[in-house]
């Protein structure tokens, strides 16, 4: 006989404050599975077996509350803080911690900025959101994804990215692979004593990401799509019609060449003649879209949880025929099996798709205006510009079939054993990661290649790790004790095959017909390697007042040679003191939290490849005998004797928070030294190599991270919050090859940062009246009216690279910032968020490069010297390539008007008639505008210059315009 069912509903706001508390977690007591959660407005129904039962609410920061339901068919709850803000758990490695009981360096990403952002990837909603944290973006290529820095840069030449943790395992695919909508939560280590847990993982930052769980009560479906539309943050123009042919004028006068013809080349004569003209960055870009669907399921009972999502991007880029698209599916599954074994997994599959040949952006911007795509039957012209042939037709790329995949599967089965002592708890986690990848091209006659050129590509990426994790936590009185203990083990195995064909009859099979070709070749490698670690860590707090933290860890990693130890040792230490939980602070009201941090640690980076430290065999013809013979010879030199890089960090850091935490924040100080730098010293060349690694450099950081939130207004309907954080950082090059000479060409010198600009000082242009009164003589001999004025440092008359270049600035911000303002009113929310780098100087490309002989466009707004308009800050036509090798370094630094986005919160009584929990439609807009000084598309793009580095990346920053809707039922 079916029971009947009564329905309930209430509200749940925070005692005090009143303020609703969306996603609390309620179920009846006496049925476990019966339950669901609140809606942004805090409010909750929920059909009961009967009036006389017990409702459980639960909700992370607040005390787990029982109520009974007596008859009510209205139960309103208010939930009571734990004590205050600095009592929320927060992730930090293999396992959590109390805030207010945290020593170490720890941050965590505001929820918002995971939501409802116009962004594809993980790093995009990063950018801005923690001090000390940097997001370098130098392309806006679909599917690219930005660098995570934390705190600068611990090496020159190993990778200075922050270690990545998903779900408390070490995670090796792309962040691509993460889908924004699938994370909890996301915490950054910035110290050693959060990061030493790591080990030689942690020299760089460590970033826990955390991803959502199944909660108890009756199945959730939430489904989100975003629409978005992408144009250029800002735009080059190239120069017009008249302007160009006003160019090529000015050009050959400046030569002292008779100009013979309006223009330099016969394509460009015919269509100025018959009034042809393109315009070629409306010929390879187009409006970009992004469009994205989420859905998940999660529900449970108290003795199984899960969580499972699916997700679709599809991006057409804004120049033609850049695509991507990612397919990703994520099950979250954990189980109680009894009262003292728990199990389940996190498993995560992505498929990601860059296909299709691409139009060359950088061709395109140097066309000439008078030359078009195709011929009168559509058919694309090689050389636009005939006979001219140093830029092909940009569109020819779209010609290339090309393929490129790229998959990544990667699960970990845990379980959880918590036997008789209470506190104490054994838990096991196995992971298995796979990133396979194929990537296959075919150029052939359409796009230029005669002979017809196909290649294939084939990688695989295995790795296997197991983690034995035993921790144990205890009070007694005021004492509380938390101990970890870690052995991990494991193991990757790498593999990849190529094959490339040339010469093909016809173009017909593409990639398919390699083995056809006149001439194959083709290669192969694998590789192993291994690590094995130990740590421990013990936490330690008395009364929540007296904090004391300690880390020791061992790593051992198979790719260090036989005469030192294949181990390294990283420990770390850290205090604290939190002050407002002394006696004496009781008569301080406004004073939440006052608490002093000090740690202190070391922690490592191997820096070298998998076989690093062995010497490397090539082969040789030689004649001998009246017939060539093969030889080998030693090609690398290996140095067995190569040990860890190891970074060693103090941090000292205060915590805040007045007013019942209406203002609350930090302030971090930092110094960190990295000894044992891996780089390359030269060697007598009677050993057959001329140079060999060692660990012989020395590189500093020192810095300050400051986070500052408000909430500034909360009046009935109508709230106000903000957070600003500021970072500044030191970097210095400290020791290079156990001398105290400079590597100049690598732009490498003692007592300065990585990444300076070593130039020529411009002092302005020289002038004709100048060069006619022969004051370039005693300064720069050759020097002609509208080259540039460069100072002559050593005052002997010459301008030369040896004595007259010195250290302009940086290419590494001296300081990085970010405001974040929040308004909510009623049921809107308006997020507005700012960020800037200051003191960035980098070398212009887009200048460098502006005219290339008289042989290419040019920007509009970049001019040029001549007689009629004498410019003391643009050369001549024919100075800018200048035989020098001056790079026009310029000023890089931004503000930009990140992000802003507008939500609005459906109202329950439009959504209870359709048994929809909450609805949420929002628009949002990224990279609105940015205040700069750089000249050129944008300081932070990365223009590689023509026939250096890979084209396909010469793609600006975009602006993003997206609508979405967020459902849940």
């Amino acid at each position: 006989m079916a029971h009947a069912q009564t329905e309930v509903s209430g509200t749940v706001t925070e005692e005090g404050t009143g303020e609703a508390l969306p996603g609390v977690n309620i179920f009846v007591k006496s049925s476990p599975g019966v339950g669901t959660s609140t809606n942004l407005d805090g409010y909750f129904e929920l059909e009961v077996p009967s009036l006389q039962d017990t409702l459980v609410f639960s909700f992370l920061g607040f005390e787990r509350q029982e109520v009974a339901i007596d008859g009510r068919e209205v139960v309103d709850v208010e939930l009571t803080n734990q004590t205050f803000e600095g009592d929320e758990l927060i992730v930090i490695g293999y396992g959590t911690q109390r805030r207010s009981d945290v020593t170490g360096a720890v941050s965590s990403v505001p929820r918002e900025r995971l939501e409802n952002l116009p962004v594809t990837n993980v790093t995009q909603a990063l950018q801005g959101t923690t001090a000390g944290l940097n997001i370098t973006t130098r392309s806006s290529v679909p599917g690219s994804v930005g660098n995570v820095q934390v705190r600068g840069l611990n090496s020159i030449t190993a990778d200075n990215s922050a270690f990545i943790v998903v779900d408390g395992t070490p995670f090796y695919g792309s962040l691509n692979d993460i889908n924004t909508s699938d994370i909890e939560s996301i915490e950054i280590l910035k110290d050693a004593s959060a990061t030493a847990i790591y080990g030689n993982r942690g020299s760089n930052g460590v970033v826990l990401i955390t991803t959502k769980q199944g909660n108890v009560g009756k199945p959730v479906i939430n489904y989100n799509v975003s629409q978005g539309f992408e144009d250029f943050s800002n735009v080059l123009e190239p120069m017009g019609p008249e302007a160009y042919v006003q160019k090529y004028a000015d050009y050959m006068e400046q030569r002292g060449l008779e100009q013979t013809d309006v223009l330099p080349n016969t394509a460009e004569i015919e269509n100025y003649n018959a009034g042809r003209t393109n315009d070629w960055l409306d010929t390879v870009t187009r409006r970009g879209l992004v469009t994205e669907h989420n859905i998940s399921l999660s529900g449970g009972t108290e003795n199984a949880r899960y969580f499972v999502s699916g997700g679709y991007l599809d991006q057409k880029g804004i120049i033609e025929g850049y695509q991507y698209n990612r397919f990703n599916l994520r099950a979250n599954l954990d189980l109680t099996v009894t009262d003292w074994l728990r199990t389940g997994f996190n498993a995560t599959y992505a498929n990601n798709q860059y296909d299709g040949g691409r139009a060359n952006f950088l061709f395109a911007t140097a066309m000439s205006p008078y030359s078009v795509p195709t011929n009168e039957s559509g058919e694309y012209i090689i050389y636009p510009m005939s006979p001219e042939q140093l830029f092909v037709n940009p569109m020819l790329g779209l010609t290339t079939e090309r393929v490129d995949h790229v998959r990544n599967l990667s699960g970990t089965a845990f379980a959880v054993v918590e036997p008789w002592l209470e506190g104490l708890q054994y838990r096991v986690n196995a992971s298995y990661y796979r990133n396979p990848r194929y990537n296959a091209t075919y150029s052939g006659r359409l796009a230029n290649d005669n002979n017809g050129t196909a290649y294939k590509y084939n990688s695989q990426r295995d790795r296997w790790v197991l983690e034995n994790i035993l921790s144990y936590n205890h009070e007694i009185d005021a004492h509380s004790f938390d101990v970890t203990m870690l052995y991990s083990a494991e193991k990757e195995i790498y593999q990849n095959t190529s094959i490339t064909g040339v010469g093909f009859f016809s173009d017909a099979l593409l990639y398919h017909q390699i083995g056809s070709a006149d001439n194959i070749s083709g290669g192969s490698s694998k590789y192993e390697q291994t690590w094995l670690s130990q740590m421990g860590r013990l936490n330690y707090s008395y009364d929540s007042r007296y904090l004391f933290s300690f880390t020791a860890r061992r790593d051992g990693a198979s790719v260090f040679g036989s005469n030192t130890s294949k181990y390294g040792f990283f420990p770390s230490v850290a205090l604290g003191w939190n002050i407002a939980n002394e006696s004496f602070m009781e008569e301080f009201d406004d004073v939440d939290e006052i608490k002093l941090r000090f740690s202190y640690g070391t922690t490592g980076n191997p820096a070298i490849g998998v076989y690093g430290t062995q010497s490397t065999a090539g082969t040789i013809l030689y004649p001998f005998g009246g017939s060539p013979q093969v030889g080998t010879y030693i090609a690398g030199m290996g140095n067995p004797n190569l040990k860890w890089e190891s970074t060693t960090t103090a941090n000292l850091g205060v915590d805040f928070g007045f007013f019942r935490n209406r203002i609350t924040g930090s302030v971090e100080v930092y110094d960190s030294k990295t000894t044992n730098l891996i780089l390359s010293r030269n060697i007598p060349n009677t050993t057959g190599s001329g140079s060999i690694l060692d660990n012989i450099g020395e590189v500093g950081n020192q810095g300050i991270d400051v986070t500052l939130n408000t909430e500034n207004i909360n009046t009935g309907n109508f709230r106000w919050e903000s957070t600003f954080i500021f970072s500044t950082y030191k970097n210095e090059i400290l020791a290079l090859y156990g001398n105290d000479e400079d590597d100049i060409d690598n732009r490498w010198f003692i007592g300065n940062s990585l990444g300076v600009v070593y130039d020529y000082e411009k002092i302005g242009i020289w002038q004709e009246d100048e060069i006619a009164a022969n004051e370039h003589l005693n300064h720069d001999p050759t020097a002609r009216p509208g080259d540039i004025k460069f100072a002559d440092l050593d005052g002997d008359g010459q301008i030369d690279s040896e004595n007259d270049r010195r250290i302009l600035g940086s290419s590494l911000p001296s300081w990085t910032g970010g405001l974040t303002n929040t308004f909510h009113y009623r049921n809107f929310t308006l997020n507005l968020f700012l960020e800037t780098a200051q003191g960035i100087l980098r070398n212009n490309s887009d200048i460098y490069y502006t005219d290339e002989v008289g042989r290419r466009n040019i920007p509009a707004d970049m001019g040029y010297w001549t007689s009629e308009n004498a410019s003391n800050e643009w050369p001549s036509l024919i100075a800018y390539q200048n035989n020098k090798g001056y790079g026009h370094p310029k000023d890089a630094s931004y503000l930009r008007i990140k992000d802003v986005r507008l939500s609005y919160n459906i109202p329950q009584s439009l959504l209870q008639r359709y048994g929809i929990q909450n609805m949420t439609v929002y628009f949002a807009g990224r990279n609105l505008y940015t205040f700069t000084d750089w000249q050129g598309w944008d300081p932070e793009s990365n223009q590689a210059p023509r026939g250096s580095g890979d084209w396909t990346d010469n793609y600006p920053l975009v602006r993003t315009l997206s609508f979405g809707l967020n459902i849940s039922l």
